[in-house]
Parts: structure tokens; C-alpha cells; sequence
């Protein structure tokens, strides 16, 4: 290794060769397979040193999704409740309003008089109930 910055070879890469370019295809393989080689070195020393930094990345990560899930419990639980008390009442005024509908409007002295005068001249089933005619 070189005490120069610099230098392209101070991370134990094999040095680029810098040999004059031939004219034969054999010769720009050979070149082409000496790049190549470098470049996977290259790749591995940064896989090798990235390594620790991306365990340190994600244990960080998991530590903070850790806190978060702690500080939504208590939101979510009380979100909850909160959903339950308004479904509870929801249900109670729905069931007020369905016992009215079944109740049906209140009797009042003129329409009873009002059914008696329109029954009297209509037909009936067998159980009193009146005949609707159709048309």
C-alpha cells in the first residue's frame, strides 16, 4: 500500500494496467478481463466495508419502529374506546328510531272517525281487515 490518498491502489486493488493499446482482439479481451477483474475487487472491498454500516442502518430502524409501536399503543387503545362508546350510542338511537317506525304515527280522535266512516261501506277479509280493490 502507498501513503498517497490518491492512489488508486491504496485500498489493496490490483493496479490498472496501463500497457499500450494493441491492435489485436486478443489483446483488447485480455485488457477488457484485467477491468473487469478490478472492478469486481473494487465491488467486494466496498461490499465488505458497507457491510457493518448497513447492520448499524438497520438495527437504528428497528429500534425506531420499536418506539413508535410503544407510543401508538396508548393512541390506538383509546381509539378504540372511543369507537366503541359512539358505535354504542349509534345502536341505541337506531333502535329508538326503529321502535318509533314500528309504533306508527300516534291515533288521534278524527282519524279514528275517519277509519270507522271509510269501513263501514267496505269489504273486509275474514280477519276485519279491509279489501283494497284494484284497478
Amino acid at each position: 500500500m502507498s501513503d498517497n490518498p490518491q492512489d488508486p491502489n491504496a485500498e489493496g486493488t490490483p493496479p490498472i494496467s496501463e500497457a499500450p493499446a494493441e491492435s489485436t482482439d486478443s489483446a483488447a479481451g485480455t485488457k477488457a478481463r484485467e477491468w473487469l477483474a478490478q472492478l469486481e475487487a473494487m465491488i467486494q472491498s466496498m461490499a465488505t466495508q458497507a457491510a457493518p454500516v448497513a447492520r448499524q442502518v438497520g438495527a437504528k430502524a428497528a429500534e425506531l419502529a420499536a418506539v413508535a409501536a410503544v407510543k401508538a399503543g396508548p393512541a390506538a387503545q383509546r381509539a378504540a374506546e372511543l369507537t366503541t362508546d359512539y358505535g354504542q350510542r349509534f345502536a341505541d338511537k337506531a333502535h329508538a328510531v326503529a321502535a318509533e317506525l314500528r309504533a306508527g304515527p300516534p291515533a288521534t280522535e278524527g282519524d279514528a272517525a275517519a277509519d270507522e266512516a271509510a269501513g263501514e261501506g267496505a269489504a273486509t277479509t275474514e280477519g276485519g281487515d279491509p279489501l283494497v280493490a284494484s284497478a
